[in-house]
């Protein structure tokens, strides 16, 4: 299930800071940094503009050096031509740090994404996830002014 942002994004009520905050889940990072996936090409050109402000806290950075070392996405990884080292110097390079927020009252199911949506909420960002956990909470987190879907959308 496929749920696209159309970009500019706004929303009554919230004044979202400019450049507008992104938060990426894990699965989205590999997309953009490793497999170059064409669904993230909006989300490239928005980054490379300054329209979106990536950014993230240690423990997503420890997660994604996590995952590229898992059995099955490693060999992945060298198919592409890069390291885990690389992919992570990349990472450090785009994002733009933050503190670990406090824990919201909207609670994930799943206790690893929760680290997403507290970032999120705090930075009242845009949320790229492909996890059905995180997808399912969209209305919920409206109200922290955050736009969550799987994929950005250039309006025209």
């Amino acid at each position: 299930m496929a749920v696209e942002l159309r970009w500019p994004v706004a929303e009554a009520g919230v004044a979202a800071p400019a450049p507008r905050p992104l938060v990426l889940d894990t699965n989205i990072v590999l997309d953009y940094l490793v497999f170059n996936d064409p669904a993230t090409a909006p989300l490239r050109a928005l980054l490379q503009k300054g329209a979106l402000r990536w950014t993230a806290t240690p423990p997503m950075r420890d997660e994604l050096e996590r995952v590229l070392n898992y059995s099955q996405i490693a060999p992945r990884v060298a198919f592409y031509g890069l390291s885990c080292a690389a992919v992570l110097q990349s990472y450090d390079a785009q994002v733009q740090w933050a503190q670990v927020p406090g824990r919201v009252s909207a609670v994930c199911k799943d206790a690893d994404d929760q680290k997403f949506i507290d970032l999120a909420a705090a930075e009242h960002a845009v949320l790229l996830s492909k996890d059905k956990a995180v997808l399912c909470m969209r209305k919920r987190l409206l109200a922290y002014g955050v736009h969550t879907a799987t994929a950005l959308v250039l309006a025209d």
